[in-house]
């Protein structure tokens, strides 16, 4: 239902419960929360998710260091440290921080060490891409490997395919793939609609993928720096049309609301409200709950590095969704 006076909450873990509990644990300073949820999650694709949520939550912190110094023999703790330091690096480099280059080497090596100590988890190979943003004149060899397909950019296909061998189709192996695409210095926003078109177009009945072109959209836009008129017209051509029921029908339809990314999510409504099918867009919404991300909404805005006038946009399209699906055609 569109309430009136509803207010979206933005947090990391969405549906979460348990992963929402460890991270109040983690911003406390405690760890044991972090790794009793850890030791009882189950699934590569659910290892990978609350382990980059709870990376990016730890990286500003030293809990995971006194976890590693408690337990210096948990592959675990070992893993969480490899994600926190290139968290760190990821964000040294976007802020072009002077020792960006330094937390590099210490996030490559703990990407080793991660790995050698759990060799089946997809995570150290993650990190491993995640970095692979850092290089983005490719001066490093395994980031300039030849692609699988044609249509596609030379990159850090090595990486992929192992994290693939250990979780096929995982969701941020192939998110941090498309960041790599877009920092190529020399690589036009084609090869990105390529990639997430051929990534797409591998993935199963029920995988995240299939949402991976609406991202690509979105950029597209961003870069443009179009208005609003132009968004909205921007999701009704014959290929965003396309992208957008993909998305629909061969993911949303088939994922679990807990399991769901809520960026996938807020994207999908996104696309679905841009393109006019507000029914459809409603269903999305109400699977959000009362959740929310600033992206992709604050492309709508003018002001995109703040959340309020993104959350405005939400709360429009969510209730223009919702008052359509229940039969009313008020704004």
């Amino acid at each position: 239902m569109a309430a009136q006076g509803f207010r979206p909450v933005y947090h990391p873990a969405g549906h979460d419960h348990a992963l929402r509990g460890a991270v109040q644990d983690l911003r406390t300073g405690r760890w044991v929360a972090m790794a009793r949820l850890l030791d009882e999650t189950s699934g590569w694709s659910g290892w990978t998710r609350r382990t980059q949520v709870l990376g990016a939550v730890a990286a500003g912190t030293d809990v995971v260091e006194a976890w590693r110094a408690e337990q210096p023999d948990s592959a675990a703790a070992t893993v969480m440290h490899s994600r926190v330091v290139v968290e760190r690096a990821v964000r040294a480099h976007r802020a072009a921080h002077p020792r960006t280059r330094e937390l590099w080497q210490e996030a490559w090596n703990a990407c080793l060490a991660a790995a050698e100590r759990a060799p089946a988890d997809p995570v150290p190979w993650v990190g491993r891409l995640a970095l692979s943003v850092l290089d983005a004149q490719q001066r490093m060899e395994e980031h300039r490997l030849a692609p699988p397909a044609p249509m596609l950019p030379p990159g850090p296909w090595g990486l992929l395919a192992e994290a693939e061998k250990r979780d096929p189709y995982n969701r941020e192996a192939h998110h941090r793939m498309l960041q790599f695409v877009y920092a190529r210095r020399s690589g036009p926003l084609s090869e990105a609609v390529n990639y997430a078109q051929w990534a797409a177009s591998m993935a199963p009945v029920g995988s995240a993928l299939h949402a991976l072109p609406l991202y690509v959209r979105v950029e597209r836009y961003r870069r443009e720096r179009g208005h609003e008129r132009a968004l909205d017209l921007h999701w009704v051509t014959e290929d965003a049309v396309r992208d957008t029921r993909r998305a629909m029908d061969t993911w949303f339809l088939f994922c679990a609301t807990e399991e769901a990314s809520l960026l996938d999510l807020n994207h999908l409504a996104h696309a679905l409200y841009g393109a006019l099918r507000f029914p459809d867009a409603a269903r999305v919404f109400e699977s959000l709950g009362p959740f929310w991300t600033p992206q992709p909404w604050s492309c709508r805005t003018d002001r995109p590095d703040e959340r309020g006038p993104a959350e405005e946009v939400f709360l429009r399209a969510r209730a223009r969704c919702l008052g359509a699906s229940e039969g009313r055609t008020g704004p």
